[in-house]
């Protein structure tokens, strides 16, 4: 029989530990996609701790809504809609429960995550088992994990959603505790609206975050879909897609390959994912006998951000 398809089980998941594995037996971890890890890389940093608080995946029917939850009514055309993505894409925002005793569990937050799971056929649903009645501590290790951790842009947008529904965060509070920019922070919870088949390829790291921006200047979803095959099918460029856009051309057919001179494979590609981590334009360029990076800044002050972007401990000792 073939495995049940699980939530993605990220976001605010990947954020802190997995559950501990059972005293005597020797640890066969897996992330929270369901890919083995032969245990922790070198030099990477360990979640924070939090007071026994850890993610699992739990069976469905492990969990019981909280009593004294106030919302009652769940629209069912909604809830339907959230089923259907879950399907698509999988369940990216962990609800949050208390074990109330061995093997149940009560809903803390996440009821209608929950139950569009249930409406999806989900047999385990990806959970945040909390160890400490202080929403304040948790939220706050939350936050300090979240820059720690290589989320893809959709789960790193489904752990700021996350925070901002269930723990009271503002956009301001969660830049500041993670080090990113405001419009940062926006930008990319922004990425949750596209069509589950869109979120798909930006999760599975076929369309970058740029890319994926690009695209919610498009209000049709149908458009999006098409010309997120476009950027998959011609191997388009972040600015490439913006110019499309801009221009009105995404509904155009695709053309005819280019008789210039070719880019070798893969400096477009490293010129976006460049142009995302330093949020500037990144040029790479490759001549006859060497190459270059061109890295556009607005002002100084940019260039500053840029620079401690690019190497934290150098630019602080510039500032000693």
């Amino acid at each position: 029989m073939a495995q049940q398809k699980r939530g993605l089980g990220r976001g605010l998941g990947a954020l802190i530990p997995t559950a501990p594995a059972p005293a005597g037996l020797e640890s066969h971890a897996s992330d929270p996609t369901g890919a083995p890890m032969s245990g922790s890389a070198v030099g990477v940093r360990e979640p924070q701790q939090v007071d026994g608080t850890y993610f699992d995946e739990i069976s469905i029917g492990a969990i019981t809504p909280n009593p004294r939850q106030p919302r009652q009514n769940f629209d069912e055309d909604a809830l339907e809609e959230l089923a259907s993505s879950i399907r698509e894409v999988g369940l990216l925002q962990p609800v949050v429960v208390r074990k109330v005793m061995p093997g149940h569990f009560e809903l803390i937050m996440g009821e209608r995550r929950w139950r569009a799971c249930q409406l999806a056929g989900l047999e385990h649903v990806p959970a945040i088992v909390r160890g400490t009645p202080d929403d304040e501590l948790l939220r706050e290790a939350l936050m300090e994990n979240l820059h720690r951790e290589q989320l893809n842009p959709l789960e790193e947008a489904a752990a700021y959603q996350q925070l901002l529904d269930d723990f009271s965060a503002t956009h301001d509070e969660l830049a500041h505790k993670v080090g990113r920019s405001r419009p940062h922070i926006s930008n990319t919870i922004r990425l949750l609206q596209l069509p589950p088949q869109v979120q798909r390829r930006v999760a599975a790291g076929v369309l970058s975050a740029g890319h994926a921006r690009a695209l919610l200047a498009l209000a049709d979803p149908e458009e999006q879909d098409r010309l997120a095959h476009r950027i998959v099918a011609e191997g388009l460029s972040v600015r490439a897609v913006e110019e499309i856009v801009a221009l009105g051309q995404h509904q155009a057919k695709p053309r005819r390959p280019s008789t210039k001179q070719p880019v070798a494979p893969g400096l477009n590609a490293l010129a976006d994912h460049l142009s995302d981590a330093l949020e500037t334009r990144v040029k790479v360029e490759l001549g006859k006998h060497k190459g270059k990076i061109v890295v556009e800044f607005a002002s100084l002050d940019d260039l500053q951000r840029i620079v401690t972007t690019m190497s934290p401990e150098w630019a602080q000792s510039l500032t000693a």
